[in-house]
């Protein structure tokens, strides 16, 4: 298995009511191309992590 092999149809939103997920490379449903559904990994070392984590913890910005 790859990082993930689960695709969800890149057209999902416009097409279906619901997101289509599939194993193959394009869509089941309409054949539109199927994309990767996973998040983006998680890097120990990102040099923004505690910028995000400060703006997170300090709630909505009320400007």
């Amino acid at each position: 298995m790859t990082k993930s092999d689960i695709h969800v149809c890149s057209a999902w939103e416009s097409e279906h009511e619901r997101p289509v997920y599939t194993l193959s490379s394009t869509c089941p449903d309409c054949g539109a191309e199927a994309i990767n559904s996973a998040p983006a990994p998680f890097d120990p070392a990102d040099p923004y992590g505690e910028y995000r984590r400060r703006a997170r913890d300090a709630g909505p910005d009320t400007n």
